[in-house]
């Protein structure tokens, strides 16, 4: 055919970023929780 026609396509649309497991967002949360609350304890433990 004649290569100087515009061929109009339809975009391809972009890939959705993986989104983390929710279980490990829950294990990080929870890892989170528990290291606060030992930081607590050994502020008052020995600092204060």
């Amino acid at each position: 055919m004649n290569e100087n026609v515009i061929k109009f396509r339809k975009p391809e649309p972009p890939k959705q970023p993986r989104k983390p497991n929710p279980q490990l967002r829950k294990l990080a949360i929870v890892v989170g929780i528990i290291a606060f609350f030992i930081a607590a304890w050994a502020y008052f433990q020995y600092l204060a």
